[in-house]
């Protein structure tokens, strides 16, 4: 009984105390939803559910929230961004790409209805409104921009019936320059030129900016035999640039067989002044040999008295 007692003031000094708030009861990241597989029977008012034993806590998965593919987020544009579009565009982007680098660094909105409003008024006043109310767009400024620095080459083709018109800029400053521009944005000081030597277009971005691009009507080339002759320039440069170390290491090699020989005839040159100088030393002691046998007498003649 003590036992019991003890434990039933525990239980009541554990409940008498106020809710702290613990970290196991904050909501996962991830959503299971389940639902029985046995369908509990209902039970009269007021009275508890039957629920059996074993067969009501048998669950069948209905949804995980960590296999949904994750939503993607809804942005507005403010300035050109790369492969996503530009001023005024709503774009979807991870949410991870949108809350690290779009917002944080100003390039984009959250698509509230009054930023839509903004940017549906800037894009009507572009499109209708009057020139000195119009504003340019990021990608506009920087089309003008490269549109300044650039000049348009056209090479004349072979045939007879070949004139420099719109039609052909238009297409030529597709293909060379990169940039699509309608005849209605395009003007030229000429209908038509068959002439060859330098010009100039004005093509109109966006209805604001006016840029004049220069052009120079060049002679037909033949890409072929054009890239023949690079071909042809390279691979003399590749033999010039291979020549050159295998002279380098000729030179060297002839060097060193230069030093070579001359060990060689240098060690030559020391055997030959030994070889005299042994034969000297034997002609020395051969004479000295024949002097000592023609002056000493001989061992056995007899001696006078």
């Amino acid at each position: 009984m003590n036992m019991w007692s003890s434990g039933r003031r525990v239980l009541q000094e554990l409940f008498s105390q106020p809710a702290v708030r613990s970290f196991s009861l904050t909501p996962a990241q991830n959503t299971v939803v389940v639902e029985r597989w046995w369908q509990v029977p209902l039970s009269k008012v007021g009275s508890p559910p039957r629920l059996h034993p074993r067969r009501h806590r048998i669950y069948k998965l209905v949804e995980d929230t960590k296999l949904v593919p994750k939503e993607k987020m809804e942005l507005i544009l403010t300035q050109t961004v790369p492969k996503l579009g530009g001023r005024g565009d709503t774009v979807f982007v991870k949410k991870s790409v949108g809350r690290n680098k779009l917002l944080p660094q100003g390039l984009a909105v959250y698509p509230s209805p009054e930023n839509k409003q903004i940017f549906a008024e800037e894009l009507r006043l572009l499109r209708e409104g009057k020139p000195e109310e119009r504003i340019q767009t990021r990608t506009g400024q920087l089309t003008v921009e490269y549109l300044k620095r650039s000049k348009l080459n056209i090479n004349k083709m072979p045939s007879e019936e070949f004139q420099l018109n719109k039609d052909v800029v238009c297409r030529q400053l597709q293909k060379k320059l990169g940039v699509v521009v309608p005849p209605d944005a395009l003007s030229l000081p000429f209908e038509s030129v068959k002439d060859l030597g330098d010009y100039w277009c004005e093509v109109t971005v966006n209805g604001m900016d006016l840029v004049r691009i220069p052009i120079a009507l060049l002679p037909y080339e033949d890409q072929s035999a054009s890239y023949q002759r690079q071909l042809k320039t390279q691979m003399q440069q590749a033999a010039a640039d291979i020549s050159e170390p295998a002279a380098a290491a000729e030179e060297e090699g002839a060097a060193v067989n230069a030093v070579s020989d001359a060990a060689v005839e240098a060690e030559a040159g020391k055997d030959s002044v030994s070889q005299v100088s042994g034969a000297g030393e034997e002609e020395t002691a051969a004479s000295t040999q024949t002097s000592e046998d023609t002056t000493a007498p001989p061992s056995d003649s007899p001696k006078k008295d």
